[in-house]
């Protein structure tokens, strides 16, 4: 059996749901869906998700106040029925037809069990330029590049794992933006043995520029807070590294003085029709270094 577990906030989920419940159906395999709506508070798309629940292999659980996406997700598991379980982001797509008969045929090579992420070609509009160009050069990597790097390179918004595994690494319970790499440092912990196919899903739920960065800048926050605990390394990701560069060289107040003479610049490029990653990595390497010298 399979246990498809989605998580939703504010989105219509009719695409993805009806796309699992064809593929599922079509390829014969035992499967269920549970979806947990996180206090939702669009009125119709409350109500039309309470249509699954009419539908067999589906359920929905609602949530009266909203609890975050790694509470929800580790409720989804403990209610799931099989210990093969698949998380999916309710802003998602399969891009294969094949997409949940391709996890079972590897299911018994590995842990955990990452497809990929890739975007649309077709440029979103101006404002949601960011989070696209974003995900398109920083997110969607290839095969091979994530064999290469096979924990740093696991998003997630469509993973297959074992369920106990999942229980056991999913701890870190607070309501806070930017917790995966908790996740994937106690993926490494444990020795979790990964596995990378090419079995893509498309992510079409797009932030505003203004959006992402806000939603960047409390990742930072979390990043930084859980260093200090001690549940992160302090060189996963590359701002970390970057920072960790200019500090060793004691130029962290060069570079701060540096990028506040062309702020103004940046800000103005990262909220245009043409944001330049360049500048969004000086524009968060500057937040990080602000929040680890307050």
């Amino acid at each position: 059996m399979l246990s498809i577990l989605i998580p939703v906030y504010n989105y219509d989920i009719h695409p993805l749901v009806k796309e699992l419940y064809l593929q599922g159906v079509q390829q014969e395999i035992d499967f269920e869906i549970l979806i947990a709506d996180d206090a939702s508070t669009n009125p119709a798309l409350k109500a039309k998700s309470q249509y699954y629940n009419k539908l067999e292999h589906c359920k929905v659980f609602v949530f009266s106040n909203n609890k975050g996406r790694t509470y929800t997700r580790n409720f989804l598991a403990e209610k799931a029925a099989s210990d093969k379980i698949l998380f999916l982001d309710a802003d998602i797509l399969p891009k294969k037809d094949d997409f949940l008969i391709k996890f079972l045929q590897h299911q018994s090579e590995a842990d955990l069990i990452f497809g990929g992420i890739d975007y649309t070609t077709k440029p979103p509009s101006w404002d949601k330029r960011l989070r696209w160009k974003y995900g398109r050069n920083r997110e969607a990597r290839s095969l091979k590049e994530r064999q290469e790097n096979p924990y740093i390179s696991i998003i997630s918004g469509a993973l297959f794992v074992k369920k106990d595994l999942f229980i056991k690494v999913n701890k870190e319970l607070q309501n806070a933006y930017g917790l995966d790499s908790v996740f994937v440092e106690n993926l490494k912990n444990t020795r979790a043995k990964i596995l990378h196919i090419d079995n893509p899903v498309v992510h079409l739920g797009l932030e505003s520029n203004i959006d992402f960065i806000h939603k960047s800048e409390k990742g930072l926050q979390s990043l930084v807070e859980l260093e200090k605990e001690n549940k992160v390394g302090i060189d996963y990701r590359a701002v970390q590294r970057a920072y960790k560069k200019l500090n060793s060289l004691g130029m962290c107040g060069a570079f701060c003085r540096f990028y506040k003479m062309y702020h103004t610049i940046i800000k103005r490029n990262l909220l245009s029709k043409n944001p330049s990653l360049f500048y969004f990595d000086l524009y968060k390497l500057n937040y990080y270094i602000r929040l680890k010298r307050a």
